[in-house]
């Protein structure tokens, strides 16, 4: 059974000096550790224009390695561009999953684009950095991965990890559009795509992680990491309604696997949960999983999908290498 230990907030936009990308949200924290410093990318917002529409950018912070609370940098600009008129990424990218591959830093995200009977639709792109992980370029104005006969819409939550030298790509895949009294709520489940060269992605075509919740269980941000022996995936969960009421929102579960493919769900060995009180007593969601210095941490966020910011735990008992 795993057991984290949660340390306490580490960046919430609203508390830094304002930039007109980056006023609030800091989502789905992802890392990749430098040198002198472990970088954490994330998308963050401007306030909403006056028809209540937001535009997420990607952005980053660096964190001390010696003291993961002390910031030593935050990005000044997005790290990435929003797409051309009619684009999938035109109106946001969120979230985002950033991998050092050799000697090269590549960036799978989530494009966002506004629609007309739905809120959204998303799917997923692919850019390379070529200035060492500070910004990034598209390789093309399309997804690498998108819409298909059985995924009809919304693709998003990338996570990719290289394992064995081949790509995997989890990613969240919308099933149907609830229709509620207000706006319609998309319903998606957890899926795998696996490549030989990052690019070119064959999907699996069917959902991985059981539901324990509802039929509609909303499931997304799945990070694979491998640890004694086994692969273990840490992922986060939902209702897909009233999702912003206590004990109906965002929670972390856990399942494990043998070949990457097939996963078994068990909850009881996920090891952390929303706090008594605070900034995540309502939700907590969005793992990213590292080793630093022979100790394992989770970034997550808090309350109102990480509206205000990530926090961070650190695994205990722990034993060997991740």
């Amino acid at each position: 059974m795993f057991k984290w230990k949660k340390l306490g907030k580490v960046f919430d936009p609203q508390s830094q000096e304002k930039k007109n990308w980056m006023e609030i949200y800091a989502q789905s924290p992802n890392i990749i550790i430098f040198d002198d410093y472990v970088r954490v990318y994330f998308s963050s917002r401007a306030k909403a224009d006056e028809n209540g529409q937001f535009v997420s950018r990607l952005g980053f912070i660096d964190l001390d390695k010696k003291n993961l609370f002390n910031i030593l940098n935050i990005s000044e600009n997005p790290i990435l561009k929003l797409g051309e008129r009619g684009t999938f990424d035109e109106f946001g990218t969120y979230p985002v999953s950033v991998i050092k591959d050799d000697d090269e830093i590549k960036a799978y995200y989530a494009g966002w684009t506004r629609c007309e009977s739905v809120p959204f639709n998303a799917a997923i792109g692919f850019a390379k950095s070529y200035d060492n992980g500070n910004s990034f370029k598209k390789i093309g104005k399309g997804p690498v991965l998108s819409y298909s006969y059985d995924e009809p819409f919304v693709l998003g939550s990338p996570r990719i990890k290289k394992f064995n030298g081949k790509y995997y790509l989890w990613y969240s895949a919308g099933t149907k559009w609830k229709e509620t009294d207000t706006t319609p709520q998309s319903i998606y489940k957890i899926r795998l795509a696996i490549s030989s060269d990052g690019i070119n992605w064959t999907k699996q075509g069917k959902n991985i992680i059981e539901n324990i919740l509802e039929e509609d269980e909303c499931q997304a941000s799945a990070e694979v990491f491998y640890y004694e022996n086994k692969y273990h995936m840490f992922f986060s969960y939902r209702y897909n309604l009233g999702y912003n009421e206590k004990g109906r929102g965002y929670k972390i579960g856990y399942a494990y696997s043998d070949d990457l493919v097939i996963w078994t769900r068990d909850d009881s060995q996920v090891g952390i949960d929303i706090s008594e009180e605070g900034w995540d007593d309502e939700s907590v969601s969005y793992p990213s999983i590292f080793e630093l210095n022979n100790k394992v941490y989770m970034l997550y966020q808090g309350n109102g999908i990480g509206k205000n910011g990530f926090g961070i735990a650190e695994l205990e008992s722990y034993k060997g290498k991740i």
